[in-house]
């Protein structure tokens, strides 16, 4: 884990990101790549758009208090003694992210989220959830400051389908890095009651290519997914709660498959998420 991209609109909840990556980089020796994208109008940037002036000092003076508050952002103590990239692109957020992400060979994105409320409006329908949908690396979101980030109990959450196996061989290997055991999770629910004997066969399947010391599996039965993760959670007091996120549909396969959209919504933990 060398590169750690983290976007940032210099809020609150961006340097909550910045402050979990600031420890993940002195613990793996990684540089983070500081991102801040400027959406301004095409024609502040293109003076060959027919309908603008060009107007390249106004875009200048952008750039310029973006400059500013990196600099501000440098000082913080939090950041000493790190190799931290400042990063200005004039691009959409999602694509200027996805960009950086693959033009750095970054190893995970970390984000900021606001919350319930706030993690609805951003996570729902926003660069975010355009950012959970697509990349290929993991994306770790945070919710709040989190003055110590030593992850020792991370929660996987499976349906034990076939289709989230290599998201579940991904999580591991994340795990690994962050020398931390998977507390591997099925729910039981009376909608979608399974047998023991029929989640034994699942899981044998689920987890033949993954050592049985890097897991523990536990069947946990409750009224629904959603709630049943954030129950075990808080039964464990679980530091990371992984969850896999389908390509094409992005946070739609949560709510209508295993894992609804008051998980990612209510969840108080922070949430790392991989691409099936």
């Amino acid at each position: 884990m060398k590169k750690i991209l983290v976007p940032t609109d210099f809020s609150e909840q961006a340097e909550n990101a910045l402050k979990v990556a600031a420890q993940m980089a002195r613990k793996f020796k990684s540089e983070i790549y500081l991102l801040h994208m400027l959406e301004l109008p095409l024609d502040l940037i293109d003076p060959s758009q027919p309908s603008g002036s060009g107007d390249l000092p106004e875009a200048i003076f952008f750039m310029k208090l973006a400059h500013q508050r990196f600099t501000e952002v440098m000082k913080k103590d939090y950041l000493k003694g790190i190799k931290v990239h400042e990063t200005v692109e004039f691009h959409q957020a999602f694509e200027g992210i996805m960009e950086i992400s693959n033009k750095y060979d970054c190893d995970v994105i970390i984000m900021g989220s606001s919350g319930a409320d706030g993690f609805k409006e951003i996570f729902i329908g926003s660069n975010t959830e355009k950012i959970v949908r697509h990349s290929e690396i993991p994306v770790l979101v945070i919710k709040k400051e989190i003055p110590v980030f030593d992850v020792e109990k991370f929660i996987f959450a499976t349906d034990l389908n076939l289709e989230t196996i290599p998201t579940f061989e991904k999580a591991v290997e994340f795990s690994q890095k962050l020398k931390a055991k998977i507390e591997l999770v099925m729910v039981n629910t009376p909608s979608k009651f399974i047998t023991t004997a029929k989640m034994e066969e699942k899981l044998k399947v689920y987890t033949e290519n993954v050592s049985q010391d890097d897991f523990h599996f536990t069947l946990y039965n409750d009224v629904s997914v959603e709630t049943g993760i954030l129950n075990y959670g808080n039964k464990i007091n679980a530091d990371l709660i992984g969850i896999s996120t389908h390509g094409r549909q992005g946070i739609a396969h949560f709510i209508n498959g295993s894992i609804s959209e008051d998980l990612v919504n209510h969840a108080k933990r922070p949430i790392v998420t991989f691409k099936i």
